[in-house]
């Protein structure tokens, strides 16, 4: 069984979002499945960490896939060039891209249509491309994952792909993610925030992330309740940002805010565990990862009462809506109360249960099966 395999977003050091996924999942595939011969496509030179037994073979593709002119190229005629030259007779994608003029098999990953929802975030080429191509995709997959039921419906209404070609997986958590001794949790609250506690927002800062109105609610929550609680945004800045900055510019507390930056997994997961709290008021999501990887950590959380978030939140999260500053920051007050913040962190020690990397594994090999 020869399966050739979109990997291009496995990049070392710069492992976000969907690579992560990848990740996570590829690495079980390829035990789960010995007797196949997986084929890695990249469109770079990859790190051989990656390369994760010896049914793997990497293949490094032309041009880098970083573009609408060169996803094309790479997915329309560098994917088939691979399919043909190894007889694969399926191909596997953490992402929804997939070869159209190829007449293999097809098992793709859909996170979410947030471009459906929200436009507006994205540059013009890189709309219409998605607008034109994702819903032809999603037509031509043989089996498509969701990792949520909001997603999945969001492709049943939007595109008409009938029900029972998508099944719902949702994503796990990394064993890495866990609580901490206090004494480790209090030397990164130290290196970090001087030793103060500490909301945390994790992920790239981009308009749909909703970064700005975080910055406002914690300005209003240190103006209604003078905590010492700081702000730490851990992640890159991504585009669009414009309006993050001028709203960090407007703060009057804006000394209480660090930006972090892009951190390791590893120094990642002790942020996570070290934290007061994480806010994660995005205004659309198809799963939303910092949501169980903080619960995961011991860590309460608060998150939009939209999309996905809702469901993957569930009742083990303090819900907002993540368009009004004044009910953000009232939840921030609210997480202060020690009971209610300890009742959040015992209610998501049980939720947690469902989010299972090898589970999502377990799904996939199932679904290549079906297909084989």
């Amino acid at each position: 069984m020869k399966i050739v395999v979109n990997t291009r977003l496995l990049l070392d050091k710069n492992l976000e979002g969907i690579g992560r996924v990848a990740d996570e999942l590829l690495k079980r595939l390829v035990q789960l499945m010995p007797e196949a011969e997986f084929h890695f496509a990249f469109d770079r030179k990859y790190n051989p960490k990656f390369i994760y037994d010896k049914n793997v073979i990497p293949h490094v593709l032309f041009p880098q896939s970083r573009h609408p002119l060169l996803h094309y190229l790479f997915f329309e005629y560098a994917i088939p060039y691979l399919i043909n030259k190894t007889g694969a007779y399926l191909y596997l994608s953490p992402e929804p891209y997939l070869p159209l003029r190829s007449p293999v098999k097809k098992l793709v990953i859909f996170h979410d249509l947030a471009y459906e929802h929200f436009p507006e975030g994205i540059g013009k080429v890189n709309l219409w491309h998605l607008k034109y191509f994702f819903p032809k995709y999603a037509k031509n997959a043989d089996k498509i994952i969701s990792v949520s039921n909001y997603t999945k419906q969001d492709l049943v209404k939007r595109y008409k792909v009938p029900e029972e070609k998508i099944t719902v997986a949702y994503n796990g958590i990394s064993e890495i993610f866990a609580p901490l001794p206090q004494e480790e949790q209090e030397k990164i609250r130290q290196k970090y925030t001087n030793g103060y506690p500490y909301f945390i927002y994790v992920g790239s800062i981009h308009p749909r992330k909703n970064v700005s109105n975080l910055l406002r609610a914690f300005d209003l929550f240190k103006e209604k309740t003078s905590a010492p609680h700081k702000l730490l945004l851990t992640g890159r800045l991504a585009w669009k940002v414009g309006e993050t900055l001028s709203a960090y510019k407007e703060m009057k507390h804006k000394q209480d805010v660090i930006f972090s930056g892009y951190v390791s997994d590893e120094e990642l997961a002790k942020l996570y565990a070290s934290a007061y709290c994480l806010c994660y008021v995005s205004v659309f999501e198809g799963f939303g990862l910092p949501i169980v990887e903080a619960m995961k950590s011991g860590t309460a959380v608060i998150c939009s009462n939209t999309s996905s978030m809702k469901e993957i939140g569930n009742n083990s999260a303090l819900l907002v809506n993540p368009y009004s500053v004044g009910e953000i920051a009232n939840a921030m007050v609210k997480i202060l109360d020690e009971d209610v913040r300890q009742r959040i962190i015992e209610r998501s020690k049980e939720h947690i249960k469902k989010f299972s990397w090898d589970n999502f594994a377990i799904t996939t090999k199932r679904l290549i099966e079906e297909i084989m």
